[in-house]
C-alpha cells in the first residue's frame, strides 16, 4: 500500500467483531474456586444472595450472538466429555482445544452446534476421528496464530460476530493481541477471593514498563443495575 509516496506493509485484517462476555464477582472471579469441581454454572444457584438474580445472565446469554467461542477447557468442566443426550441449538461454536475434548466430547458438541469449528495445533486431536457434515477443523503445525483464525472464519464461512466465553488465560491472549472489540460482564454480588482463582483475565502478568501497551483502555457504553444486585457493564475496548 502507498500513500503519500510511502510503501507501507501494514496488513489490513478483516475479521469478526468479537464481545468478551462473562459472569464475574465483583473481585473479578470466574470460578467458586481453584479447582475444576468448582464452576460458577453449579455453586453460583447454591449461593444466597446469588441465586436469585442468576437467571437475568442466562436470559441475556441466549440473546447474544448466533457464533460462540469457548475452550476445551471450559468444556470438559462443564462435562461435555460424558455420554449424555445433547440438545440442538442453533449457536454455532469455536472451540479452542488441544487435549481436553475427547471424542464423545467433540460428537456432543457436533450434536449441540449448528456448526461446529475445533481450532487446535494437535494433529493426534479426536475430533480427526469423527465424522460430521457441521465439523471443520481448523489445524495449526504450531502455536495457533488468532488473527489467521478470526481471518479465515470471517472470510470463508461469513462469521461476522463472534461471542467470547473462554477462560482466564485464553481471555488474557486475546484481549492483549487487539482481538476483543468489547466487554460486555455481568458482576454478581458475592466476594470470591482466592490467589489461584480464575479470574476474567489471567496469563503471565507483566514485568516491565515496555509491556504496557497490552493493557487495554476501555470506553463505559453502558452500566445496567439490574435486580437482585446484580450489574451488567459494557464497554468498548480501545484497541
Amino acid at each position: 500500500m502507498r500513500r503519500g509516496g510511502i510503501f507501507s506493509n501494514i496488513r489490513i485484517m478483516k475479521r469478526p467483531y468479537n464481545t468478551l462476555f462473562l459472569i464475574m464477582s465483583l473481585d473479578g472471579k470466574i470460578s467458586t474456586g481453584a479447582v475444576d469441581l468448582m464452576d460458577f454454572d453449579k455453586d453460583l444457584p447454591l449461593i444466597d444472595g446469588a441465586k436469585d438474580g442468576l437467571s437475568q445472565y442466562y436470559d441475556f446469554e441466549r440473546t447474544t450472538d448466533s457464533h460462540s467461542m469457548i475452550s476445551g477447557k471450559v468444556l470438559a468442566k462443564l462435562g461435555i466429555n460424558k455420554k449424555q443426550p445433547i440438545a440442538k441449538t442453533p449457536v454455532s461454536f469455536i472451540v479452542i482445544d488441544n487435549k481436553n475434548l475427547s471424542r464423545v466430547g467433540v460428537e456432543n458438541m457436533s450434536q449441540k452446534s449448528k456448526h461446529l469449528y475445533i481450532a487446535t495445533t494437535n494433529f493426534d486431536h479426536p475430533a480427526f476421528s469423527v465424522r460430521a457434515d457441521n465439523l471443520t477443523i481448523c489445524a495449526s503445525e504450531k502455536k495457533l496464530d488468532f488473527g489467521d483464525l478470526f481471518e479465515n472464519l470471517y472470510q470463508l464461512f461469513g462469521v461476522k460476530r463472534i461471542t467470547v466465553q473462554t477462560g482466564g488465560s485464553l481471555n488474557a491472549a486475546l484481549v492483549r493481541e487487539g482481538f476483543i472489540d468489547e466487554a460486555s460482564v455481568f458482576i454478581a454480588p458475592i466476594l470470591v477471593g482466592g490467589k489461584d482463582t480464575p479470574t476474567l483475565m489471567d496469563g503471565d502478568s507483566l514485568k516491565s514498563a515496555k509491556e504496557l501497551s497490552k493493557i487495554k483502555p476501555l470506553k463505559l457504553v453502558s452500566i445496567d443495575k439490574l435486580k437482585n444486585s446484580y450489574i451488567h457493564l459494557r464497554y468498548k475496548v480501545l484497541n
